[in-house]
């Protein structure tokens, strides 16, 4: 009878190993569902790429590192900033839902011919990655990256992911937000910022560790004056199907 009763739980023990992972994931995701209302109107209060760089600081001995961060809301940062960002990295985000279908396309293309592969990542998908993931390429990062950015476009408006945008990206080592970067590099706040100078910033994203904005290169130039031209093609009224 025991040896019968020993091989029923042998049997059975895969089902409740089953049953158990279930629930952990359902809670999980439950979890997430809450933080993601939770931070559609509080704001983060970091990121993963924050903690990230804070952890890569401590462990390097950098005694000088500090982080610089200064939450604003979309209505305190210029609407030439916020264009100059959308026009540069992601100009159908009014309208795609968080994946930029063609550009996935081009890139696979650019790929499979062997040339430098182009950025494909639409702002929701670099917010998801900003605030939860790491650094790299992986599938499994990737395919985190899809499941939450899936999310953020269902659980926030537009406007919000644009907000969190600006706040989180990184402009310089260790300057996150385009407040903390237009203090670092004009001295000035985000509401104040010219055409030009927005243009700058976003020429650096998504790449500030090989970018510069205080020591711009030739190709860092460039691509701040077609940013400028992107954002007098696509006008001022265009932010209006964000807000």
């Amino acid at each position: 009878m025991k040896k019968a009763k020993a091989a029923g739980a042998t049997k059975h023990w895969p089902r409740r190993v089953l049953r158990w992972l279930v629930h952990a994931l359902a809670i999980g995701f439950a979890g997430l569902v809450v933080l993601l209302l939770l931070f559609r109107f509080v704001d983060p209060p970091t990121t993963a790429f924050m903690l990230a760089r804070r952890l890569e600081a401590s462990t390097e001995g950098e005694k000088r590192f500090t982080l610089k961060q200064q939450w604003v809301p979309l209505e305190r940062i210029a609407p030439a900033l916020q264009l100059a960002v959308v026009a540069s990295e992601d100009q159908k985000f009014p309208q795609h839902f968080g994946f930029d279908v063609e550009a996935i396309a081009d890139a696979v293309e650019d790929r499979f011919e062997g040339k430098s592969t182009r950025g494909a990542s639409t702002l929701t998908q670099q917010v998801a990655k900003n605030l939860f993931l790491w650094r790299g390429q992986s599938f499994v990062r990737k395919a985190l990256e899809a499941g939450l950015t899936v999310m953020l476009e269902v659980l926030w408006p537009k406007a919000r992911i644009l907000e969190v945008h600006l706040n989180v990206a990184e402009f310089g080592d260790g300057v996150y937000g385009v407040e903390a970067a237009c203090r670092t590099f004009y001295g000035k706040s985000a509401k104040q910022v010219t055409v030009e100078e927005a243009a700058l910033l976003a020429a650096v994203l998504p790449s500030p560790k090989k970018r510069s904005v205080k020591n711009p290169s030739d190709v860092v130039k460039a691509r701040a004056a077609w940013v400028v031209e992107q954002s007098r093609a696509l006008g001022p009224h265009w932010l209006d199907e964000v807000r």
